[in-house]
């Protein structure tokens, strides 16, 4: 007999829809068109942050970026300082962001390829830098403002009330799609995720893959700090420190491996929708932060076993 699978990505997105119909039942008003735009912006800023994470993990050894949420915070930080609020500085403000966030995943890649540090230590310790950095740029005191064109880019309205930062999230899921699907890099990423020696031997460049994956992380986060001050409207000193476990959750409940290799972007975008709905719908209950991250986690082990043995998955 045939095997049968289950779309992982599909599963996610299946289980969103559920959640969003549950909390309608447990909570009248929770499932209201008001409340879904709202957390279609959420998912956004969480689904930004998972975008370079989806890249770190499918590209294998272990690979994650624990780094994220300190270049949310500094690029955030950057805007909001050196803009002072201006709109005509947002462009330079913003360019300079993502070239430190890139800067930053870079020095992750040499550190893990050149250096051959575990990703995870690498990361961490570079979360401890980039903090130490903020706080030598602004000396402890969050001085300046956001520029107004940045607010209303991510904020307001565009299309039957969606805001725009909703927009910009499908068009990166677009790109990544493009990107991992249709280009020498996606088929390389997989390639080196599923077995770096078969992959060098192949003739795939495996350092220089491996740091412009975590160069990409870097971007990515610095990106998504961008959008989360022109929603926030102001920062603060872990601003981002609250996405970088979620945004290892959305890419596994999404369906991409740990163990690298296998795993698709769309997936990660269902992955965010279902976090940031379980997260709503918790609040709405009002249960204690225990019972959240219990049922955070057992969220976590049943979707896995649903999915079935990691290496099954494999193509």
């Amino acid at each position: 007999m045939r095997r049968i699978t289950i779309s992982p990505p599909l599963v996610a997105l299946l289980l969103a829809l559920g959640l969003f119909a549950l909390g309608g039942v447990l909570r009248p008003g929770f499932a209201s068109p008001a409340l879904a735009v709202n957390i279609l912006r959420l998912s956004a800023f969480l689904g930004i942050v998972a975008a370079g994470q989806t890249l770190v993990i499918i590209s294998g050894g272990e690979g994650i970026d624990l780094s994220v949420g300190a270049v949310i915070t500094l690029s955030a930080v950057l805007i909001y300082r050196l803009t002072g609020g201006s709109d005509a500085l947002t462009l330079p403000a913003l360019a300079l962001a993502l070239a430190c966030g890139a800067g930053v995943g870079a020095l992750n890649g040499l550190g893990v390829t050149l250096l051959r540090i575990p990703p995870l230590v690498m990361t961490l310790g570079m979360t401890g830098v980039v903090q130490g950095l903020i706080l030598s740029f602004t000396q402890g005191k969050m001085i300046g403002a956001t520029p107004r064109v940045l607010g209303a880019l991510v904020s307001r309205p565009l299309l039957l009330g969606i805001p725009g930062v909703v927009p910009i999230w499908l068009l990166l899921g677009a790109a990544m799609w493009l990107l991992l699907e249709r280009t020498a890099y996606g088929k390389r990423l997989f390639a080196i995720g599923v077995n770096r020696t078969t992959a060098r031997l192949s003739g795939v460049p495996v350092p220089a893959m491996v740091a412009l994956t975590y160069t990409l992380s870097g971007l990515l986060a610095a990106l998504a700090g961008a959008m989360l001050l022109g929603y926030t409207q102001n920062v603060f000193i872990r601003l981002g420190a609250a996405y970088t476990l979620p945004s290892v959750a959305a890419v596994v409940v999404g369906g991409t491996l740990l163990a690298g290799g296998h795993g698709s972007y769309w997936g990660t975008m269902a992955g965010a929708l279902v976090l940031t709905l379980l997260t709503s719908l918790l609040t709405s209950l009002q249960l204690p932060e225990s019972a959240r991250l219990i049922i955070y986690g057992a969220t976590l082990l049943l979707l896995l076993s649903v999915y079935g043995r990691q290496r099954g998955l494999r193509q």
